[in-house]
């Protein structure tokens, strides 16, 4: 379906139910690549509609309101011909249940770290009033930002090497009015100053250089700096979890994401005891390792 064919069947359509169907059939004919905040053609075609609603209760069966016709088309248009991913078109990607404001200086939000933020970081910890956690390499503050939101009685830090990010990430923090209990810092990987948490997690870049760029057209649009992890894709877990034990409390947690590099990691610290998480909603390549465990060093 060719974007004439579209914008003619978008304009018969008769409800928004049909606009999202036949937007779906568009982005599969064009074999675009999801993975940046929905899975599948369906799924990105319906979170374009509702992004136009405004996230309004409107009935999928209604008439469509042909105002919007024009900016559906150019936002498809945009999305087939240029290879843009959703999140950066709208504007607009969900973590952990809440809305972040994205651009091109940020990654886009997808990590399967959500469900471990919701949980609280439990079964691992069970974190007390005034406790603190670290978020390194935040980009647009999204995990940092869910940690505060669904650990109130916790203060939040979180660190990234890129002060474009951290714009977009103040962006976020006021957004969700949590200026009084996330600080942001500029720094490559931990904060420059001795303090000390009770869970410490991050997703840092992971993809092997020389891989990067055979990732799709999509991947193109984020910042590099937030994709690659060095000639292997671990160089950025590898000192993490060097540093980790100097900034974790006694009774703390590192948690981090290395994604299809997992065993490569597990291969390489064979007697340190990583517990990899499994998720309900799909996911991988995260592990959790308590400070006591790292106290010898990795």
């Amino acid at each position: 379906m060719n974007l004439e064919a579209l914008k003619a069947a978008l304009a018969s359509a008769g409800s928004y139910a049909e606009w999202i169907d036949r937007l779906a059939a568009c982005f599969t004919e064009h074999a675009l690549a999801f993975g940046h905040g929905t899975e599948n053609a369906s799924d990105e075609a319906y979170w374009l509609v509702l992004h136009l609603l405004q996230w309004r209760d409107v009935p999928l069966e209604c008439a469509p309101d042909r105002a919007l016709l024009s900016e559906l088309i150019e936002l498809a248009r945009r999305r087939v011909e240029e290879r843009i991913p959703m999140a950066y078109l709208l504007g607009e990607a969900w973590f952990a249940g809440l809305r972040f404001k994205v651009d091109p200086r940020v990654l886009i939000p997808r990590s399967p770290l959500a469900e471990v933020v919701e949980a609280q970081f439990s079964p691992w910890v069970a974190l007390e009033p005034g406790e603190r956690i670290l978020d390194i390499g935040t980009g647009s503050g999204c995990i940092a930002i869910a940690a505060a939101v669904y650990c109130p009685q916790c203060r939040v830090d979180a660190t990234d090497i890129s002060a474009e990010a951290l714009a977009v990430a103040a962006e976020n923090v006021a957004l969700h009015r949590l200026e009084d209990r996330v600080r942001l810092f500029e720094s490559d990987l931990f904060p420059r100053a001795p303090d000390r948490y009770r869970v410490i997690i991050s997703n840092p870049p992971y993809v092997p250089a020389a891989e990067v760029g055979a990732l799709p057209r999509e991947y193109g649009h984020e910042p590099g700096l937030a994709l690659a992890g060095g000639p292997s894709g671990l160089d950025p877990a590898r000192r993490i979890l060097a540093e980790a034990g100097a900034h974790l409390e006694p009774n703390g947690i590192l948690i981090v994401e290395v994604g299809n590099e997992a065993e490569a990691l597990a291969a390489e610290y064979p007697r340190l005891p990583l517990t990899w998480i499994e998720f309900e909603r799909g996911g991988g390549g995260v592990f959790v390792v308590s400070a006591d465990e790292l106290k010898d060093g990795p």
